[in-house]
């Protein structure tokens, strides 16, 4: 029965992992669509200037 309070007493560091490696994705994506509306934005301009 020693084996219940010690799965406790970790699960608060396994949920505060999670949270930061779902943070992390969160940033990596919002960086990665940061740079493709960047590259969207360029294309429309080139369109705009070629008519």
């Amino acid at each position: 029965m020693d084996f219940f309070p010690v799965l406790l007493s970790l699960l608060p560091l396994l949920i505060l992992a999670l949270v930061f490696r779902w943070v992390r994705q969160i940033k990596k994506n919002s960086e990665t669509q940061v740079e493709q509306n960047k590259q969207i934005i360029s294309l429309l301009q080139q369109m705009e200037y070629k008519d």
